[in-house]
């Protein structure tokens, strides 16, 4: 296992760092403390040929350019303080009402103009006998980007002997706020040479939550099965997709036996390469993207461009607008409390 540390430029005056972490198994991890953003992620195919699965840049100034900026697409970014939307950019907590920047139509989203992805956080490096990571830090202080309290974040990147991306949250606050907190890695196991269209997916939930025009749910939770949105068995992205306009967008509600406990949440594989990827989470929920806004516009150095559906995401959550559907699982963090989830991607070959 090794870690070593790279300068990645700076940002308003702060020094950023890339820190790249590999294990026995050729696996390598690069992440930045700029948004802790996941900038590569390199996994052998059944070959063993190596190829970054994950959409990122090589330089910092592509994640801070004015044109990503404008238009970001959140590529490997940490999300904060709330991932998702938030209907009409606004809830109301023990009677008072916290307006927040709406940055998505009428709602706001993944945290607002400048959330965690887009802030520079604390870093230190992390090594054990199996595994090497990253602990990034961050105070988020009372009324940033609209909302109340002082929010201090840790989070854990971890690589693992065993393939796996492990990745944990902890958060404590003096005044109550919604919080939910996600990883927004675009994935694509063909080393994004194609779409993800041939992908099979399965995702191990029997009900979701419907939207309405603006992908806010409308309050319901829905049974999947014999719709479009059921992959309880796996099946290839692409078998359904055109009949979702532009793609997958949407929260699936998780089957758990027991509430926060760490259990299968999706299973991913990409036939050509023989890479699967499997993800576990703590959270009652995913985020199904499917990459529909790309368009493109970004790419990496060596030329491969980042085209429409040609990345998944798969977000651990809370609901979408949780603050504004009391029906829905509590995302309300109150002095004293511990906010705490863990997320793992696990990378395997066939």
């Amino acid at each position: 296992m090794r870690i070593q540390k790279q300068n990645f430029g700076s940002h308003n005056g702060q020094n950023i760092y890339l820190f790249v972490l590999t294990n026995q198994n050729r696996v390598e991890v690069k992440i930045t403390n700029y948004g802790g953003i996941v900038t590569s992620l390199l996994v052998p195919d059944k070959k063993g040929q190596l190829d970054d699965v994950v959409l990122g840049f090589d330089s910092l100034e592509k994640y801070t350019s004015v044109d990503y900026m404008n238009n970001c697409p959140f590529l490997g970014a940490l999300i904060g303080r709330y991932a998702n939307r938030i209907a009409n950019g606004k809830f109301v907590l023990d009677g008072k009402e916290y307006k927040l920047a709406k940055n998505n139509g009428p709602n706001s989203l993944h945290g607002g103009n400048i959330g965690f992805d887009k802030v520079v956080w604390q870093a230190e490096e992390l090594t054990g006998e199996n595994s090497v990571g990253v602990v990034l830090k961050y105070h988020c202080a009372d009324m940033e980007e609209g909302f109340p309290g002082n929010l201090d974040v840790t989070v854990t990147y971890r690589l693992t002997q065993n393939n796996e991306l492990e990745i944990e949250y902890e958060g404590t606050i003096d005044k109550a706020c919604p919080v939910t907190l996600t990883q927004h890695s675009y994935f694509n196991l063909n080393g994004v040479k194609n779409s993800v269209l041939e992908h099979q997916i399965m995702i191990n939930a029997d009900y979701y939550t419907p939207v309405d025009e603006n992908s806010i749910p409308d309050g319901t939770i829905e049974k999947a099965e014999n719709t479009a949105f059921d992959f309880k068995k796996a099946e290839k992205i692409g078998n359904k997709i055109t009949g979702m306009g532009n793609g997958y967008d949407h929260n699936y509600v998780l089957n758990k036996k027991t509430p926060g406990s760490l259990t299968l949440a999706a299973k991913v594989s990409d036939p050509a390469s023989g890479r699967i990827m499997e993800m576990y989470t703590t959270e009652p929920g995913v985020q199904f993207y499917t990459g529909n806004y790309l368009d493109g516009t970004y790419k990496r150095k060596e030329g491969l461009v980042f085209h429409k559906h040609y990345g998944f995401c798969l977000e651990a959550q809370h609901y979408p607008d949780s603050p504004n559907k009391p029906q829905f699982p509590n995302v309300i963090l109150h002095p004293g409390e511990k906010y705490a989830q863990t997320t793992v991607y696990k990378f395997l070959t066939v």
